[in-house]
């Protein structure tokens, strides 16, 4: 009952907000994975007759399966939407900087090859007193000194996302974006509230799902026989999709063991793309087996191919 009770809630929700605000003004920010393709049934079961478009940015590091998922629903569906940033990706995050161990670590880090250390900084360091919950571990603090030369960003999803679904916003006259964010995830994502008001207090985002749990999603799939996209099944059995090979990913090393088995070309394409990360993490051990591992494993993966 918790689960139908928690349906009922959530598509009442989903009713309550759109009417309010006006289906014109909606879109679903899909991302072609396990919570974007809840959302979107989800909201058809609210409001079954709905033109809210569902918009995909192919950001280039998309795994191909998400990508060939989201051209599938877009041939019997005209709602579905994929709209591409206008960067090439290698070359934005030589520009840009690079994604490394978090956005918050990233971002401060940026800040610091930026303007020298300032008052955040300091505070990430723990040189001062602040009221930082999350400080610099000191396997990285190496990083913010002079020899550290790897340009570092947190602003690699606003390039590639953010900022290509801002400009759709503005020629389709769209201003609420709908999300498959959950608190659940943790991160930045544990504060998060259902709905998001920007600073003259119009509503700029809704996150129906924010309070639903991995359990209620597992329920909703097999109740309603919800397909989702091929990585989630046997053999690939992903949890979670995103940007594939991302450094931001705690389970990095698994994430590429995996696809080095079953998806080896897209495996080569995140070693090309965040080449000067993947370096950094197996040098230092982060993340990443060390070379010395690396080294020992490709031997043994030769060995057996004899």
């Amino acid at each position: 009952m918790d689960n139908e009770w928690l349906l009922f809630d959530r598509v009442e929700k989903i009713k309550q907000i759109i009417n309010q605000y006006g289906e014109d003004n909606f879109y679903i920010s899909f991302s072609g994975g396990k919570d974007s393709t809840i959302l979107h049934h989800l909201v058809d079961m609210a409001l079954p007759d709905n033109k809210i478009p569902r918009v995909f940015s192919n950001t280039g590091i998309e795994y191909n399966m998400i990508l060939e998922f989201v051209k599938d629903q877009a041939i019997n569906d005209s709602r579905f939407k994929i709209i591409y940033p206008k960067k090439n990706i290698k070359n934005m995050l030589e520009n840009v900087g690079y994604p490394f161990k978090s956005k918050q670590h990233s971002h401060i880090v940026g800040i610091f090859q930026r303007s020298g250390k300032s008052l955040s900084v300091r505070k990430y360091l723990k040189e001062v007193e602040g009221n930082n919950v999350i400080c610099c571990p000191k396997k990285l603090q190496y990083q913010f000194t002079d020899n550290f030369n790897i340009k570092l960003s947190d602003k690699c999803c606003y390039e590639l996302k953010k900022k290509p679904f801002k400009q759709w916003e503005k020629e389709n006259n769209k201003t609420i974006a709908i999300t498959g964010m959950r608190t659940e995830e943790g991160g930045q994502r544990m504060g998060m509230n259902c709905i998001v008001m920007d600073k003259d207090k119009k509503i700029i985002k809704f996150h129906p799902l924010s309070v639903v749990s991995n359990e209620w999603e597992e329920w909703f799939i097999k109740k309603f026989n919800i397909e989702l996209c091929k990585l989630y099944y046997p053999p690939y059995n992903f949890e979670r999709t995103g940007c594939k090979g991302c450094p931001f990913a705690l389970q990095l090393q698994e994430q590429l063991d995996l696809m080095e088995k079953l998806l080896p070309n897209e495996r080569k394409q995140c070693e090309f793309i965040f080449q000067p990360v993947y370096e950094e993490y197996r040098r230092i051990g982060y993340r990443l087996k060390p070379y010395k591992q690396m080294k020992l494993l490709e031997e043994i993966r030769w060995i057996n191919t004899l």
